[in-house]
C-alpha cells in the first residue's frame, strides 16, 4: 500500500459512492475541502 506524506499532493483514485457512481479525487481538485469517510463494514 502506498502512503502518503504531509504537504505532498495526494494520489489520484477512483472510488464509488454509496449510489454506486464512480468519482475520481481529481474530480474536486478546484474545490477548497474534500472530505472523505472510509467504512470498513458495517456491524
Amino acid at each position: 500500500m502506498a502512503s502518503v506524506q504531509v504537504n505532498q499532493v495526494a494520489p489520484d483514485f477512483t472510488l464509488k459512492d454509496f449510489e454506486g457512481k464512480t468519482f475520481t479525487l481529481s474530480d474536486f481538485k478546484n474545490d477548497k475541502n474534500v472530505l472523505l469517510v472510509l467504512n470498513r463494514g458495517f456491524v
